[in-house]
């Protein structure tokens, strides 16, 4: 998400590879979306070991005093922007990535195709930010900090 950021998007901004912009970008979202995905399940499947290491169950996710817990709330917060980061993850890469490409290969200049580009860049950079929080909540349950 940050090469896309701070190296992909501005070097597409130049003249000499604007008319390549759209399919230099779509090439590198479809190229290295698989990896997304996979670190986004290896976060999954380590955050869920963590925790029944830690000796929690399912169920205690559920469980009301449990949230009273500082540790645990910060897991729970962490556990929300990870699936506010997986179904927006969806949404970019399966429908409003693709439609705007779709778009913007057809006829770049046109209002929707703006729009929809426009649409999924903010869902990238939202995302991107909800990353950063995750990591943060994460180094905050690796160093005990409690909220």
């Amino acid at each position: 998400m940050v090469f896309v950021a701070l190296v992909l998007v501005p070097a597409t901004h130049l003249p000499e590879y604007r008319s390549m912009a759209p399919s230099l970008i779509h090439v590198t979202g479809v190229h290295f979306r698989w990896i997304g995905w996979i670190c986004l399940g290896l976060l999954f499947l380590t955050g869920v070991f963590n925790l029944f290491y830690r000796g929690f169950e399912w169920s205690d996710l559920w469980s009301r005093w449990l949230w009273q817990d500082p540790f645990v709330r910060v897991v729970g917060i962490k556990l929300l922007v990870m699936i506010m980061i997986l179904l927006l993850s969806v949404l970019h890469d399966f429908v409003i990535g693709p439609r705007a490409t779709a778009a913007w290969r057809a006829t770049p200049s046109l209002p929707q195709a703006l729009r929809l580009r426009r649409l999924a860049s903010w869902v990238g950079r939202f995302n991107l930010l909800l990353a950063l929080v995750a990591v943060a909540l994460g180094i905050m349950l690796a160093r005990g900090s409690q909220w």
